[in-house]
């Protein structure tokens, strides 16, 4: 009787702790999302002011948004055509070095946008290396700069698919006659469709959001709405044509988010065949493509990043190599010490980390408890901030806070809870997936032994998400640390960080700083490098992907 009692007590507290460890995530939500989102509301539509409408024609209206589309697009093309090899070499392929590899593919990804937009500033400008193909303020630099940003956004989510695939059905399509190229699009690719369609619209997201490197790479000569929403506030200084921005760019990403997801669920219908053997045959064949696929990602992921290194030992294009830009970091420039804003990036990334980890853990252990219509309902209230940008998250921040006394308004404590904000997300996605794994027969089995909810988790789910959830810290920490579009607007010269700096860097003219924007980037880079090191060294035997 007694542990058929703690059963029947296990199951009937169940519901009000799964309640109740969503209920701060909700509130959270709730005041820091959804408050800074209704006073880009209320300033674009219920204060009075100027037609909101002649303020969008004045800064480009339909044209604007038909940029920020069709480049978003494009983008989402040339990075899917790119990612996909590169989801192979990393899914199928097995050889020594494959952990330096999958960290170079990830390293894009975590980069800071504004490093990611230095980088290619640097590598197309006039002096650049490769500055005689002449595509220095272009659109095919921001393309290219894109898809570099968000390849391994592909190689991850199709790669995790990827890996589980049987491929004894191609192999079974080659035995018959099929080619290599028939056998992968008849038995292969049905599989992984619904995969790159989801990839295909996280990174569209991303394109169509993308601020740092729109900014830097694209000069004065490209706007898209998030870029015009910064010049609104900090330019023209024009908060209602900026909300009615924000305004539009929200319903458009909706619209992307809704589509990506009716697309994904229907594809996803199909059936598929999963294996537990990742590995391909090995033959010359395969392996040459292996060490060509390798060679060549290398290369392409690392030279951009080389580029920046060279850049930053040379204060003076007529001068030698030299640490001069690396000495300069503890003197102040623009009235910043670089190194105090690396330390307040630092700082600032562990606390929004920390948020972002506290509130993930909780959301996703709600998510793989609730069932039917409100778990899904859970998993996407949860998903919102993805489908917001740091930029219009900021500067909805920036409305709401004048309500505040100065003192409140001007405190550091904003920025690491909307950086938190925006990791969320990806912290569910990472552990999300490792809880649903869980058998729960061994959590049933723990109460009616008479274990408490917290016990159960303790001792069943805890040993098994461990490592999910160190790798989920660390991809918080490697996210928040470059964020850039929401610092941008929060801020304050006494406690800036370095993404911001740069910028600010790079929005002057000289070789000077640009010298020191290319330090500070390398700064960045190494930090990241680190840390995308211990994330995938502690992922490594998972072959689990990131999914949105």
């Amino acid at each position: 009787m007694a542990h058929a009692d703690g059963q029947v007590n296990g199951g009937s507290r169940a519901p009000r702790v799964v309640y109740g460890l969503l209920a701060p995530v909700l509130v959270a939500l709730g005041v820091f999302f959804v408050w800074p989102l209704a006073a880009i509301v209320g300033r674009g539509l219920l204060t009075a002011g100027p037609n909101p409408i002649a303020g969008l024609r004045a800064a480009g209206g339909v044209g604007l948004v038909w940029f920020t589309l069709w480049q978003a697009a494009a983008s989402t093309l040339l990075t899917v055509v790119l990612g996909l090899p590169l989801a192979w070499l990393t899914a199928r392929a097995d050889f020594r070095g494959q952990i330096v590899l999958r960290v170079l593919v990830m390293v894009p990804f975590v980069l800071p946008t504004v490093v990611v937009g230095v980088a290619f500033r640097t590598v197309f400008s006039d002096t650049g290396p490769l500055g005689f193909l002449h595509l220095s303020e272009t659109v095919w630099a921001i393309l290219v700069a894109h898809a570099y940003f968000n390849v391994s956004v592909v190689a991850r989510i199709v790669g995790g698919v990827w890996a589980r695939m049987d491929p004894r059905t191609e192999q079974a399509a080659r035995t018959l006659g099929a080619g290599p190229v028939r056998a992968f699009v008849t038995a292969g690719l049905p599989v992984l469709l619904p995969a790159i369609a989801s990839a295909a619209a996280v990174v569209f997201l991303y394109c169509a959001t993308s601020f740092g490197i729109i900014l830097i790479v694209g000069g004065t000569r490209f706007r898209t709405v998030e870029t015009e929403i910064y010049q609104q506030v900090v330019g023209a200084f024009d908060l209602r044509t900026a909300a009615a921005l924000a305004l539009v760019q929200i319903v458009v990403v909706v619209a992307v988010v809704a589509l990506g997801t009716v697309l994904r669920r229907r594809l996803a219908a199909q059936p598929a065949r999963w294996s537990a053997d990742r590995r391909v045959r090995r033959t010359l064949r395969t392996w040459v493509a292996i060490v060509v696929a390798a060679t060549v990602t290398a290369v392409l992921l690392v030279y951009p990043l080389l580029a920046l290194v060279s850049r930053s030992l040379h204060p003076d294009p007529s001068a030698r190599l030299g640490l001069d830009a690396y000495r300069a970091l503890g003197q102040a420039v623009v009235g910043v010490v670089p190194l105090k804003a690396l330390t307040m990036s630092l700082v600032t990334a562990l606390q929004a980390s920390m948020i972002a980890l506290v509130l993930g853990l909780l959301a996703a252990i709600a998510v793989t408890r609730l069932r039917g219509p409100l778990g899904r309902f859970a998993d996407a209230v949860v998903m919102l901030p993805l489908g917001v940008s740091a930029v219009t998250l900021g500067f909805g921040y920036l409305v709401a806070l004048q309500v505040l006394p100065v003192a409140a308004r001007t405190s550091t404590v904003w920025l690491p809870i909307v950086q938190g904000l925006v990791a969320l997300p990806l912290v569910v996605r990472v552990i999300a997936p490792a809880l649903g794994a869980v058998d729960d027969r061994l959590r049933q089995a723990a109460a009616v032994l008479g274990a408490s909810p917290v016990r159960v988790f303790v001792t069943v789910d805890l040993p098994t998400v461990l490592r999910p959830i160190t790798a989920a810290a660390c991809f918080a920490f490697a996210v928040t640390l470059g964020e850039f579009g929401a610092a941008s607007f929060l801020v304050r010269p006494d406690a800036m960080t370095l993404p911001v700096l740069i910028g600010q860097l790079m929005s002057r003219p000289g070789w000077a700083n640009s010298a020191t924007a290319a330090a500070c980037s390398v700064l960045l880079v190494a930090v990241t490098v680190v840390v995308v090191a211990a994330m995938e060294s502690i992922r490594r035997d998972d072959p689990a992907q990131v999914e949105f």
